[in-house]
């Protein structure tokens, strides 16, 4: 069976974490940060965890599974 490739997109967007979660960033913090507030954006900084419902495909894009 030949190797897989990576989805590279999917590289420069997700990392895992020690435990094996997928750790990703949040959305609407590239532009137009002008009409957003301090709290928003601050909280927006900050690293979630991709939802249950999205991890096989993101396992599959990385070729972890």
């Amino acid at each position: 069976m030949p190797k897989l490739k990576t989805n590279s997109g999917s590289k420069k967007r997700f990392a895992l974490t020690g435990t094996g979660k997928i750790k990703r960033k949040h959305a609407f913090k590239s532009h137009i940060l002008t009409k957003k507030t301090k709290k928003q954006k601050r909280n927006l900084t900050h690293f979630g965890l991709v939802a249950n419902a999205d991890i096989s495909n993101i396992k599959k894009l990385l070729c972890l599974k």
